[in-house]
């Protein structure tokens, strides 16, 4: 039975009709120092232009090498053929280890501790032995050429609306380092990155393939991040979790789809790919029997590899890798970009792509504002990734510059029927010829599912422009991963497995029971659960100086974890009498981080000398009336509302020495008993 879904209508997509499959990957950085360096995790939020000089900058090319079997990796020789040149800043937590120009040290303690936790609360087995592994990567985020990687935990499982959810792997692996800028040359591009969270540990969480539909994927994501959260030894903020979705139907493939930082986006890009590889199996077909094929059935399960073969060669013949310099043709090009880039020296090249012509679409929106997936989107995509801007093709042509006659000519050059389309980039020749032949890789391909590959959101401004994506590289195959040779195993025995096991963190839940009976609000509950400052709360509650929750509470959400024994000092004292809240207010600043009965000590001292010791209620209570007897008409005139201008007056009275809120008190009263 052939799939059905309206692709105009990717929210009407039934995700069990369609044979959907999902899973997530999720990439959260931990709280600790770099895993196989020990400098400091810490992010220098700066752009290209405003890099110190002092800082250290370096340049290097990456190549892809074969793995221990013999096989390069097809995600790594793809990137090698970019040409690209990467050039690293060196800021002041990236040493050697960063540099490659040192071997890396063993894994961070803590930081294995705290995935070994993360393993524990999914009910994962943990792996005896560790074993870091090198990852291919050569994209540049990885001076190495590598990512080193370590799997330490598999088959967990999480519940999700009463549904379970599969934990197939849990990894501890190095972050990447951070892109400034790619500056484009006639030579290639040059691609700028910052040391800084190179080495940053990450751990990666691999579902199975169990999410039942798109909002389901976006509360699974909702559920891990929770979890990892509850260690409170995970990093927050913006950059510091990553959600990739692996998204099929039966009728298409595994693509993986990464840059989803925002769960609100996973459910819209999700529907997005559905209706992508049911246009790309329908758009396949279409070119089948055009050129007389088999068809693809319905479910990529029952493929046939002759077929296919077949298919792939008649797709070969049928497209042959053939291009033609065209840039004569366009010299006198109306588009000031085109003839501009010819006085530059760009070539302008062309591919044929016969029997396309009406195949590759022009731009056009879904019900809900996105674009609808076209074959000529996916070709341009395939073009940038040589690095060039994009191309024109035939089916959008005449249009930005290019005239009816420009395109006549081209055709004419090419030899093409009425049933060819052709394909146009103008760049250096080399990178041309390299767009090009991605080009047609990407039109042989059409003939066949959706190819496996990883994809990227495209990002507008920080946010999804309209939740569609382009392709980012191929997917990866085995021959990616081999042994870190530098770093020895890690044996976890059964006792440090056992001693994680017995002191797992409160969950969520349990930590939000432990405040309910507390006598602060619900607002404030949320607010302490959200800054993660419950621990702080109980331990202070709990501890010696037995605060009392609603001051404790207000205090933690004013001041967070910023001197969390100074802050109680402060409140222990304000609230036994020992000094105004003005005091401490004036005093907490001040304050060194240390014991708390030293804090507390020094307070005292500070509080007798600079006059903050509160003045007894019989002291207020006759300031407060002979600055009543002074100023009794105002107080006639005004009310209650006398109240704020007379406590200034009252304070200085009192040389600064009372409580506010007790001057306050008694005031009002005082006021009310004149009034009566």
């Amino acid at each position: 039975m052939q799939p059905i879904g309206d692709i105009c209508d990717p929210e009407s997509l039934d995700s069990v009709a369609l044979g959907f499959m999902c899973g997530l990957e999720i990439h959260q950085q931990l709280a600790t120092n770099k895993l196989h360096s020990r400098m400091p995790s810490e992010l220098y939020e700066i752009k290209s232009d405003d890099v110190p000089n002092e800082w250290s900058r370096s340049t290097r090319r990456l190549r892809a090498s074969q793995g221990e079997g013999g096989i390069t990796d097809v995600a790594a020789r793809f990137e090698q053929m970019r040409n690209r040149t990467f050039e690293y800043v060196q800021s002041p937590n990236a040493g050697l280890i960063e540099l490659d120009e040192a071997p890396p040290r063993n894994h961070d303690p803590e930081a294995v501790d705290v995935v070994l936790t993360m393993a524990a609360m999914m009910q994962a087995k943990p792996i005896p032995s560790l074993q870091a592994m090198r990852k291919t990567v050569v994209d540049g985020s990885n001076t190495s050429g590598f990512q080193r990687t370590t799997i330490v935990a598999t088959g967990g499982k999480i519940e999700v609306d009463s549904s379970p959810i599969g934990v197939d792997l849990i990894s501890l692996e190095e972050d990447s380092a951070r892109k400034l800028e790619t500056r484009h040359t006639e030579n290639g591009e040059t691609v700028v990155y910052n040391l800084d969270r190179l080495g940053m540990p990450l751990v990666e969480v691999a579902t199975s393939p169990d999410v039942r539909s798109p909002e389901h994927a976006k509360q699974t994501a909702i559920s891990l991040g929770r979890i990892l959260r509850d260690t409170r030894r995970v990093r927050r903020g913006l950059g510091s979790i990553r959600q990739d979705l692996n998204v099929s139907i039966a009728c298409g493939d595994r693509v993986e789809i990464k840059g989803c930082q925002d769960l609100e986006w996973i459910p819209g890009i999700i529907r997005l790919e559905m209706a992508r590889q049911l246009h790309f199996y329908r758009l396949a077909n279409e070119l089948r029997s055009k050129a007389s094929l088999p068809p693809l059935p319905p479910n990529r399960e029952d493929d046939s590899i002759p077929v296919e073969n077949r298919v792939a060669l008649s797709a070969s013949k049928r497209i042959p890798m053939k291009l033609s310099d065209l840039t004569d043709i366009f010299q006198n090009c109306e588009s000031k970009m085109i003839s501009s880039s010819l006085k530059s020296g760009s070539s302008m090249i062309a591919v044929a792509l016969p029997g396309f012509s009406g195949m590759l679409g022009t731009k056009s929106l879904d019900n809900e504002g996105a674009q609808l997936p076209r074959l000529g989107r996916e070709l341009a995509s395939a073009a940038k990734l040589a690095g060039v801007a994009g191309i024109f093709h035939s089916d959008e042509l005449p249009a930005y510059g290019i005239s009816e006659s420009d395109v006549l000519s081209a055709r004419e050059s090419l030899g093409l029927l009425e049933e060819d389309a052709f394909a146009l980039c103008i760049a250096p020749s080399w990178q041309a010829e390299l767009a090009l032949e991605s080009v047609v890789n990407r039109a042989r391909l059409a003939f066949h599912r959706i190819p496996k590959e990883v994809r990227n959101v495209v990002i507008r401004k920080g946010k999804p422009e309209d939740g569609t994506t382009t392709a980012l590289r191929p997917l990866p195959g085995e021959a990616r991963m081999y042994p870190e040779t530098d770093i020895p195993v890690l044996e976890i025995t059964q006792h440090r497995w056992d001693s994680i096991c017995a002191s797992l963190p409160p969950s969520a839940e349990e930590r939000k029971n432990r405040l309910e009976d507390l006598e602060i609000s619900d607002n404030q509950i949320e607010a302490i659960l959200n800054g993660e400052l419950d621990d702080l709360l109980v331990q202070g509650l709990e501890g010696p100086l037995n605060l009392p929750p609603k001051a404790w509470a207000s205090a933690l959400l004013e001041h967070g974890k910023e001197k969390p024994n100074s802050l109680a000092a402060s409140v222990h004292l304000v609230e036994t009498g020992s000094i105004t809240r003005e005091g401490a207010v004036e005093l907490f600043p001040e304050s060194i981080e240390r014991e708390t009965s030293l804090v507390i000590e020094w307070m005292e001292s500070e509080a007798q000398s600079r006059g903050y010791i509160p003045a007894d209620s019989s002291k207020i209570e006759k300031a407060v009336e002979e600055v009543l007897k002074d100023r009794e008409d105002f107080v006639m005139d005004k009310g209650l509302g006398s109240v704020g201008p007379l406590m200034g007056v009252v304070m200085q009275r009192l040389g600064g020495s009372a409580d506010g809120k007790e001057v306050s008190r008694i005031l009002s009263q005082k006021i009310e008993d004149l009034l009566s």
